[in-house]
């Protein structure tokens, strides 16, 4: 069978586009291009092979999923070198609320806390 989903990205609202971007710039490495001009004002992050868009919420807190829907994470990244990026991250002091873990949905993964309260996962399925 064809593939013809080839990847996906992650569009976060946040109320100061340009706090959240720094974030992600200066604590996890993300490379920033803005189009902060256009019709809809947005910046693109990339790390990787990974993107995440920032759009404007017109001044509304983020609500992250475990607080809408009792649990769940907000964005899941796909990693291999767990134990590099988590050491990475602290050393950027990142907050981590949960540290690399074996899942019981077998999954090897660790979880951190955004600049805006959202729940972001970096795993890969074991097994």
């Amino acid at each position: 069978m064809e593939n013809l989903l080839l990847m996906s990205h992650c569009v976060f609202p946040t109320p100061d586009i340009i706090r959240t971007s720094n974030f992600y710039e200066q604590k996890m490495g993300f490379k920033a291009e803005r189009y902060l001009g256009s019709d809809e004002p947005h910046i693109c992050l990339y790390r990787d092979t990974t993107e995440i868009i920032l759009t404007k919420t017109n001044g509304q807190k983020v609500i992250p999923n475990r607080d809408l829907y009792g649990y769940g994470y907000d964005a899941y990244f796909i990693t291999k070198n767990h134990e590099k990026l988590q050491e990475e991250f602290m050393g950027s002091k990142v907050k981590i609320v949960r540290p690399l873990e074996n899942t019981d949905y077998n999954n090897k993964e660790f979880v951190i806390e955004d600049i805006d309260g959202r729940w972001i996962g970096f795993g890969i399925k074991i097994g």
